[in-house]
């Protein structure tokens, strides 16, 4: 795969009221995400751009739990995912389900650091 380069100012979306992407259509927040079987993994909560490029570089997909107790979230890479615009507007990962669940952990509390981001790219094959 294509090498992805961690940045070190990355900022969660939700927290800037000033940052606008590039690419409007590239906000996919809130959009459900699903895997490349069809199956369900969860819902796209933020994003974690590049403030330089204005570019989304990893989502914070949120799975499981109920009414947000026990919820988990996973980093995703903006580059393994694409949006499918139908009747019901999703975004499809390139993994399967099980691969994003068992991703490294992830607080999303916290902007990832450069390492984490390195760990995230290279468990999804990214050098």
């Amino acid at each position: 795969m294509e090498r992805a380069e961690p940045q070190p100012n990355l900022i969660k979306l939700s927290d800037s009221e000033n940052l606008r992407l590039r690419e409007p259509l590239q906000n996919i927040r809130g959009l459900d995400i699903y895997d490349s079987n069809g199956e369900q993994i969860g819902t796209v909560e933020d994003l974690y751009v590049d403030q330089e490029a204005q570019f989304p570089r990893f989502l914070d997909v949120g799975a499981g739990g109920f009414l947000g107790i026990g919820k988990k979230h996973f980093l995703v890479p903006f580059e393994e995912v694409s949006r499918h615009v139908s009747e019901e507007e999703r975004v499809i990962v390139n993994q399967s389900r099980d691969k994003v669940l068992d991703s490294p952990d992830f607080d999303p509390e916290e902007v990832p650091k450069v390492d984490l981001q390195r760990a995230v790219y290279a468990y999804y094959g990214y050098s």
